[in-house]
């Protein structure tokens, strides 16, 4: 790991992107890695840094915990408020996206008669928190939009929005709430959507906006929250930032920050209503830790910008992603599901050579795992949407477009095996 301390790395210019720099990050040589947008990929120089801080931890943890601890929260802050056009003070660290939408969720006052607008791709663990807070007294109501893809265009998702909100807001009982989950970038299909419009349509309606952008820091640039305004908005820096796991930013403009009461586990900073608000102090200490994954935004930061920025690391992983997704479709003799590239940024979906009318179930979604990171040591999201089979690939750093290559012949092994095991002839199986 002393081969890989940040401050001596920095002094030499960086390799080219794709399999060189695979050196700088901790793989298995034989494993193909296209499935960064799940839990992320820590470089090795960020792993010696966290080890670093681990052990200057231990040699004073009172002296950390009571005093540094604080101070690198603060650091955090800074550094990645400009990064999303925010203020340090805004900003808060959680654990992971969907701990933050938790967070925001379970603070508001519902009342019966209260809306949740979400869509049919709002990540799971969000649309069943959801679902609980609805389940739950005082029972607020879900309303979903659908959207499906292919063959919907960020116009499109912008009308059908802007609609279905009008919908809502004109049917909910007078002085009743509605809150809508708008996703920065979905998670399965990877696609980016108009977050931005959609929250100023939620902003002209009076409707709250909790957008979840757990792969937006890292992967889509130019992100200025200040401007675009949304109610509250959370990213995970552990996928796409280089960060350790788990770590997350939420952002909760002033405006707003009332209106979050508590941290989750409420913190010994929790104050009644109509006292001094603690936003921040709650969420620098609501339990006792392990904060390394929070302090390794820093060192992140700063092996990002050793390699050359946000602008030219997203440069090689959009085209990467466009390049590779029309690869595989050619290996594979299927299609991208976005083929302009319109709602792609570094994740890019392709469909698989696998019949529809196998619906998903979980066992077939392990099935898929088992066989792509047992039998071939490669690993991409699959995922079924409108019908048909779909794999969801992210393009990082370390990728090229013969990992592609490499996935698409597992795929064409795999997917006659699932067909024959779980095809309708055999639906009992599954």
């Amino acid at each position: 790991m002393n081969n890989f301390e940040l401050d001596k790395i920095c002094q030499a210019a960086p390799p080219s992107f794709g399999h060189p720099i695979l050196k700088y990050f901790g793989f298995d040589p034989k494993y193909v890695n296209l499935n960064n947008g799940s839990y992320g990929s820590v470089p090795l120089p960020v792993h010696a840094e966290c080890n670093k801080i681990t052990l200057d931890v231990e040699r004073n943890p009172e002296f950390h915990h009571r005093f540094t601890h604080y101070d690198l929260q603060a650091q955090v802050r800074q550094h990645l408020a400009p990064l999303i056009g925010a203020q340090a003070d805004e900003c808060v660290i959680v654990p992971n996206a969907t701990h933050g939408i938790n967070t925001v969720l379970r603070n508001i006052e519902w009342e019966n008669g209260d809306i949740i607008i979400d869509f049919n791709t709002t990540y799971g663990a969000v649309s069943r928190t959801a679902q609980y807070l609805s389940d739950r007294p005082p029972h607020p109501s879900i309303s979903t939009l659908t959207v499906n893809f292919p063959g919907t265009t960020h116009a499109d998702i912008i009308s059908k929005f802007r609609a279905h909100v009008k919908s809502v807001v004109d049917s909910k009982p007078p002085g009743k709430r509605v809150v809508a989950l708008i996703d920065a970038i979905v998670a399965n299909p990877g696609v980016h959507l108009p977050w931005q419009e959609l929250v100023k349509i939620c902003k002209d309606a009076d409707v709250l906006s909790v957008v979840d952008a757990a792969h937006a820091i890292g992967q889509e640039l130019n992100i200025n929250l200040g401007k675009a305004q949304p109610d509250f908005w959370v990213s995970n820096c552990h996928k796409w930032l280089f960060s350790k796991r788990g770590c997350a930013v939420l952002y909760v403009p002033k405006r707003n920050q009332h209106l979050i009461k508590s941290s989750i586990p409420t913190s010994h900073s929790y104050v009644s209503p109509g006292n001094a608000p603690t936003f921040i102090q709650q969420f620098d200490w609501n339990g006792t830790t392990d904060f390394v994954p929070f302090y390794s935004v820093l060192p992140a930061l700063r092996f990002r910008e050793w390699l050359g920025g946000e602008d030219k690391i997203n440069s090689y992983c959009h085209d990467l992603a466009v390049a590779g997704g029309k690869r595989l479709a050619e290996v594979l003799g299927t299609q991208v599901l976005d083929p302009d590239g319109s709602l792609t940024l570094n994740m890019v979906n392709v469909e698989l050579p696998l019949s529809g009318e196998i619906k998903w179930t979980p066992v077939i979604k392990n099935r898929f795992s088992e066989k792509l990171l047992k039998e071939h040591n490669v690993f991409a999201a699959s995922f079924y949407h409108s019908g048909r089979w779909w794999a969801r690939c992210s393009a990082q750093i370390y990728n090229e477009l013969s990992d592609f290559e490499v996935l698409g012949r597992a795929f064409l092994r795999i997917c006659p095996e699932i067909q024959q095991e779980f095809g309708v002839d055999n639906a009992a199986n599954v």
